[in-house]
């Protein structure tokens, strides 16, 4: 019960904030939320964290299934089909960006190489935090510019698909080959 009571009152001191210190609604509550359970995890032992979060299971799954619903319900779907060029580059950078970082901090950490080499490909199909920041630059945009939060969106949206297909495979395979999983599954 006192996790409910704390993450509501993490989302009531961001409603104080947003009235009266932006005067409107700014603040990312996804944001708020992962925060408090970044805090939480952090502040007790590991058991009673595991304890905690199975009781709770049934509510933050029901909980992330309609972030992502509301996450895809202001996105127009049509502008996939003008993404295009847009589409490439941005899933390609992005799957530079997390292979090559994931290699580099493995290296750093000198991490097992199984770690190095995989972890990257294993991180592709999760573009949940880019719908959400999607949403974010797509209100910016729209005031200064329509037409660029049109192509924002567009790019964002058919990517997302596109990794969310193609980048689950992917990742099988990575896991596969880090020996993390049976090669007959």
């Amino acid at each position: 019960m006192f996790l409910l009571f704390f993450l509501f009152l993490s989302a009531a001191v961001g409603i104080v904030i947003d009235l009266f210190v932006f005067h409107a609604y700014r603040l990312n509550y996804i944001l708020i939320g992962m925060a408090f359970s970044a805090t939480l995890v952090n502040l007790i032992p590991e058991e009673k964290a595991s304890e905690v979060f199975s009781k709770y299971s049934g509510i933050l799954n029901l909980s992330l299934m309609l972030v992502i619903v509301n996450l895809g319900m202001p996105l127009d779907y049509r502008l996939i089909a003008g993404a295009g060029l847009f589409t490439a580059v941005y899933i390609l950078s992005r799957a530079a960006g997390k292979i090559g970082g994931a290699w580099l901090g493995g290296k750093i950490t000198k991490a097992p190489d199984t770690v190095t080499k995989y972890l990257g490909f294993t991180l592709l199909p999760h573009s949940g935090v880019s719908l959400v920041f999607t949403g974010i630059a797509a209100a910016t945009l729209s005031a200064i510019d329509p037409s660029l939060a049109e192509i924002v969106q567009g790019t964002i949206v058919a990517a997302a698909i596109i990794n969310e297909i193609i980048a689950v495979i992917i990742a099988k395979f990575a896991f596969i080959w880090a020996g993390e999983i049976d090669r007959s599954k």
